[in-house]
């Protein structure tokens, strides 16, 4: 997959309203690795686990290709969270892409602070394919954080 159509991909999922669930639960992007997590969550669902639907999953070869503009735009699109997640450190399908993933949000997080995004907003998680009941436990977990932060209902972006 190459970076224009992995930026195409996030585009058109950050896009869509998520229409189902409780109209007042807020919407969560999730930027997932292809190989564990989306296979974790696919986990949850088959085996018919109960959790948060109000998250958009978009499922990217390796979350060491996630761009950091992509939460950027998420949050721009009416996100009021942005969810990463992929293979456990040392278990990365493309051997270190997760290790990547995370030194760009550790260097993109200070900007996301100075644009006044709260950075409570944005959570890095590991799930493996065996882990639905993990995946479970952070959507949902997440979903809560999400809707006891202020202004839930406002723009995410505190600096005007």
């Amino acid at each position: 997959m190459e970076d224009k159509d992995v930026k195409k991909e996030s585009q058109n999922h950050t896009d869509v309203k998520i229409e189902r669930g409780n109209p007042g639960d807020p919407r969560i992007i999730a930027f997932v690795c292809n190989w564990c997590t989306y296979s974790g969550a696919d986990l949850a669902g088959t085996s018919r686990m109960k959790y948060s639907d109000n998250v958009r999953v978009i499922k990217l070869p390796c979350t060491g290709r996630i761009d950091p503009l992509f939460i950027v735009e998420a949050f721009k699109k009416g996100a009021k969270g942005v969810l990463v997640s992929g293979c456990h450190p040392g278990d990365c399908h493309y051997t270190s892409g997760n290790y990547h993933s995370r030194r760009k949000y550790a260097t993109f997080r200070d900007l996301l602070g100075y644009l006044g995004v709260d950075l409570d907003r944005v959570e890095f998680s590991w799930v493996s394919a065996s882990e639905g009941n993990k995946w479970v436990s952070i959507i949902n977990e997440f979903t809560d954080k999400i809707k006891s932060l202020p202004g839930k209902s406002t723009d995410i972006f505190t600096k005007k």
